[in-house]
């Protein structure tokens, strides 16, 4: 890591200060000492007001993108395996329903890699403009899909595509969100305010599975199959207007601003990115891995396999992913805390740990038969992921160097997604290989975790050191 004597270091001409730039490694180490400079002096005199309008407002973004997304999620378990994906078999058909799930996520990096290096080049604000248009489209689309009884083939096909356009917009959104949000905050209290955009997630969720929950509640099984599911697809487009509304009231990035001054940003972010911080990508996509595919497991595989393998009720399993989101809310916040006065990265270590501890009886809670008590497993497993996926933008945005940040996020979390889109995939596969005993999904769980921790120990020592700022 490069350091700081002072709140900001100055480049001498002279002494130990001198790096010739000659030499291309030192050449290197002083674009990114002169960029830290750049960054640091743009944020010195933000407000922490300043820095909360920003967060909420990248937040009703966030809130609406997860929302869109996760009830793909919890439609890929309860509806699309039946409506859209046709096999005698019902496993075949619900790993052919996760398939498309997973197959929008796949797309993911190449809309970071497109929306984040026009973020790099344009600006955070107006990138985050487009996506969130693109996500809610795509989603109200979906809600007006025929099924497969209706336009045979097509069916199928159609959703993958429109689920490949939503993981492209949906790729440029979360890395955007996250970098303008640290962008805006002081150096000092960015794990705090990093934390704000995460609670986006639990957010849709509640709203997702909350739309999915009051279907069956107002209307029978056969008209919740046939329409009542469509319904909070449809809500996108109304809530649409809302978020662009918000959104539009965002301030531009003052270390961007910075940048486009001096002419300083990136005219190849991407090359930048994969030739220079590729190590980072790799860290950064190991960080992010246990908040994303965790999360996956605990929501998406675990409605499927409560449903249809443990025979809970829809409702149940619905109203267990919505307290768990409720619940995952406070932890959050409270990672933020933590990671401002210790670290971001420490509170990823332990938090990966506590996860891979509590993965066995939280399926132990789930697989008990109690109402209850796989709503508590849902509940802990889901609170214990969440103190790493407060940390982890902090950790990311820190990996890269501002000029090329919005591209370097959006490739690792990203990556991220594209891998953990599959583990629904994956855990539904290997549970029946287990004759549908739950333990491969903890196995999984247990591995993510550790993934996440390990990626917390090597992290600060790959990343940019900036005054003030605790990896």
């Amino acid at each position: 890591m490069i350091g700081f004597e002072d709140d900001v270091w100055p480049l001498r001409p002279s002494g130990a200060m001198f790096l010739p730039t000659q030499n291309p490694t030192r050449r290197k180490l002083t674009s990114v000492i002169q960029e830290a400079n750049i960054e640091a002096r743009a944020v010195r005199q933000i407000t922490d007001d300043e820095a909360t309008r920003v967060a909420i407002g990248a937040l009703i973004g966030t809130a609406m993108e997860w929302y869109d997304f996760f009830l793909f999620s919890a439609a890929a378990a309860l509806i699309f395996n039946v409506q859209y994906f046709r096999n005698q078999d019902p496993v075949a058909a619900a790993m052919a329903s996760f398939a498309a799930f997973g197959v929008g996520l796949v797309f993911r990096p190449l809309g970071g890699m497109f929306f984040g290096a026009m973020g790099d080049r344009i600006g955070r604000r107006r990138t985050l403009m487009i996506t969130i248009v693109g996500i809610g489209l795509v989603t109200g689309a979906i809600g007006a899909l025929p099924t497969y009884a209706a336009i045979g083939i097509a069916a199928p096909v159609l959703l993958v595509l429109l689920r490949i356009v939503q993981g492209l917009f949906v790729g440029g959104e979360w890395s955007g969100a996250m970098t303008i949000v640290v962008e805006n905050a002081p150096l000092a209290r960015r794990a705090r305010y990093a934390a704000l955009p995460q609670i986006g997630s639990p957010i849709g969720t509640i709203l997702s599975s909350g739309g999915f929950f009051l279907m069956t509640l107002f209307f029978s099984k056969e008209s919740f199959n046939s329409f009542g599911w469509r319904l909070p697809f449809l809500a996108a487009i109304p809530m649409l207007p809302i978020a662009l509304y918000i959104r539009s009231r965002l301030d531009e990035s003052p270390v961007f601003a910075e940048l486009m001054q001096k002419g300083e940003t990136a005219k190849t972010p991407v090359r930048t990115v994969l030739v220079e911080s590729w190590r980072q990508i790799v860290v950064g996509t190991a960080t992010a891995l246990l908040g994303v595919g965790g999360f996956y497991l605990v929501t998406a595989f675990v409605v499927y396999y409560g449903v249809r393998i443990l025979g809970y009720t829809p409702g149940v399993m619905l109203l267990g992913g919505m307290l768990a989101a409720v619940g995952e809310i406070p932890v959050v916040i409270i990672g933020g805390r933590l990671g401002e006065r210790y670290g971001a990265s420490r509170v990823i270590i332990y938090g990966g740990l506590v996860s891979a501890v509590l993965a066995v009886p939280s399926f132990l809670l789930i697989a008990s038969g109690s109402d209850a008590l796989v709503i508590l497993g849902m509940v802990v497993s889901v609170a214990a992921l969440s103190f790493p996926y407060a940390a982890s933008g902090t950790v990311m945005t820190g990996l890269f160097p501002a000029r090329t940040r919005y591209t370097g996020v959006g490739f690792a979390q990203n990556a991220a997604g594209m891998i953990s889109g599959f583990i629904p995939l994956a855990a539904t596969g290997m549970v029946a290989a287990a004759h549908n005993h739950w333990w491969p999904a903890a196995a999984i769980l247990i591995f993510v975790s550790l993934c996440t921790a390990v990626a917390g120990v090597v992290a600060p020592g790959m990343s940019v050191e900036l005054p003030g700022f605790k990896h």
